[in-house]
């Protein structure tokens, strides 16, 4: 398996980790009585931690289908190369240290994060464009 794949199936799982770090902290403050019933209620607004994590997932969701994309298209065009399997690390590795630094609210760091992650992905994707 080549590193590029290796990192997209990292990042599913970085995706589901997102999802459960979300999941625990709305149920520790709603309950699992809220859960576990049909959510019909109207509920408070979720704390901060917790909003956090719910856009920090939503960050992720919305360029995770670019970088499977962009994955996917290099691999079968055969276009994988070290600029390929780089920026598909920095994605990566980016995905990972935005989860803490947006989660606990930090500024600046958190959006320098965010442009290394996101320059990972423009890496793969020129390699399949140029």
């Amino acid at each position: 398996m080549t590193i590029e794949l290796k990192m997209l199936a990292w990042t599913l799982v970085l995706a589901f980790v997102q999802i459960l770090l979300f999941d625990v902290a709305r149920t520790s403050q709603y309950g699992l009585k809220w859960n576990t019933g049909p959510r019909d209620e109207t509920m408070p607004p979720l704390d901060a931690r917790a909003e956090r994590l719910r856009r920090a997932q939503d960050n992720l969701y919305e360029t995770l289908p670019l970088f499977i994309a962009a994955v996917l298209i290099a691999h079968v065009a055969n276009r994988e190369n070290h600029i390929t399997a780089l920026g598909a690390q920095i994605y990566f590795w980016g995905r990972v240290a935005y989860v803490p630094l947006y989660a606990f609210g930090v500024r600046q760091i958190r959006s320098l994060v965010w442009l290394a992650a996101t320059a990972g992905l423009v890496m793969v994707a020129s390699q399949i464009l140029l």
